[in-house]
């Protein structure tokens, strides 16, 4: 498992980010569209 998808799944889950916040790690690339949305359950709109 990535360590960035591990964390931004977590920090999701507790509600200390935002759906904003996990964008800007697959804008970074430290996760891909496909983690984010099973971390946020949307569908990825840059």
């Amino acid at each position: 498992m990535n360590v960035w998808f591990g964390i931004a799944k977590r920090y999701y889950d507790m509600g200390l980010y935002t759906v904003e916040n996990v964008k800007m790690f697959v804008k970074a690339g430290y996760i891909s569209i496909e983690e984010f949305e099973q971390i946020t359950g949307e569908k990825y709109v840059a």
